[in-house]
């Protein structure tokens, strides 16, 4: 009997996986908001949903591949996020979670590098040759009693005095200033003190960031058109005299772009 070769199945498209997932997501909290916080069910389910949105965390990780940084520690971090989406989220909103979680995660992400990376980078040999100026230096101090020199330093290593500058120029980006520290010599108040006030439009943010993101779906024209309407705030009789268009068609375009919009919890984000 002659052998018939097997075809060995597809794997899942991208878009099936993703349209697997969505679904899921959306059953999951269904589940979620009928069970009490705190409970051991809710804390499975919650975790269900972590676990099933982990690649929407890789994905947004990807993006920050050229700092350098371990990509475990970056997903990590937008792991938080993405549990803090699932703490906020609302599904009665009417956006899929993957939209709403993504500006999210992507800050976190960012509040990362801001606060926790530093933003020079300090070469190798400088960075070894700082710790030798550093053992000198506390070595110096404790023979002669005092802060040595630069010159002291640079004798007692045999090294350019302006390697020692810079060496304590490096060294000062491993230490981050205290925001309640005063100003050096200027008898001025901490930075803390000269913060400014908590915007009250911060709550906003996050709204205007989904509506970017939704907005960006949009052929250029109609992006152009919901521009002039709602930013430059003309009338659909300016925008028409704009474009070289009727008025009849710009009301139709506005129309299928609020549709496209409300629709945009279908697209993966």
């Amino acid at each position: 009997m002659p052998v018939t070769a097997r075809t060995a199945p597809k794997a899942p498209s991208r878009e099936s996986r993703s349209a697997d997932t969505r679904a899921l997501t959306q059953v999951l909290f269904a589940e979620l908001t009928s069970l009490e916080p705190g409970t051991p069910e809710h804390d499975r389910v919650r975790a269900a949903l972590i676990e099933a949105n982990l690649p929407l965390v890789r994905y947004a990780a990807a993006r920050f591949r050229s700092r350098n940084e371990p990509m475990e520690d970056v997903v990590q971090v937008g792991t938080i996020g993405l549990i803090n989406a699932i703490d906020r989220f609302d599904p009665g909103r009417g956006v899929q979670f993957p939209t709403f979680a993504m500006p999210t995660v992507v800050g976190e992400i960012k509040r990362y590098f801001r606060d926790n990376v530093r933003t020079v980078h300090v070469p190798r040999r400088l960075h070894e040759l700082w710790v030798q100026v550093n053992g000198a230096t506390e070595d110096l101090t404790v023979l002669h009693g005092r802060s040595p020199t630069t010159a002291e330093i640079a004798e007692r290593l045999k090294i350019g005095e302006d390697e020692v500058l810079a060496c304590l120029e490096a060294g000062r980006s491993y230490h981050a200033t205290s925001l309640e520290a005063a100003q050096e010599g200027d008898g001025l108040p901490g930075l803390l003190d000269r913060l400014g006030y908590e915007d009250p439009e911060l709550a906003g943010v996050e709204h205007r960031d989904l509506v970017r993101h939704l907005l960006v779906q949009l052929p250029e024209r109609e992006q152009r058109i919901l521009l002039l309407r709602y930013y430059s705030n003309l009338t659909q009789s300016q925008i028409s005299a704009e474009l070289g268009v009727s008025q009849m068609h710009v009301s139709r375009l506005l129309s299928r772009s609020f549709a496209r919009l409300r629709s945009a919890n279908r697209i993966e984000a």
